[in-house]
């Protein structure tokens, strides 16, 4: 089975993008970060948008072949995870 870095949570609350690949599979990971106080974030009201396409071509080059946003939890990012991992194969 693919096995897929995903960073921390903690990454994504930083309000930071990652891009990785496997193989030929390509991903952008974005988060929405809705802010609850000016140092600390509303968890349930953010999320994670990622998108994925294959080839050998840069995000802005190539054609988003799936997308979806996933909740700002840990669940979520290992929900997230198991999707990118199932389009790895």
């Amino acid at each position: 089975m693919t096995d897929i870095f995903i960073p921390t949570l903690h990454t994504f609350e930083n309000n930071n993008i990652f891009t990785g690949s496997c193989g030929l599979l390509r991903f952008r990971i974005a988060p929405n970060v809705v802010m609850a106080t000016p140092k600390e974030v509303n968890m349930e009201a953010s999320s994670i948008f990622c998108e994925l396409w294959h080839g050998e071509l840069c995000y802005e080059l190539s054609e988003m072949e799936a997308e979806r946003t996933f909740p700002m939890s840990e669940e979520g990012r290992m929900e997230m995870k198991a999707w990118l991992e199932s389009h790895a194969e």
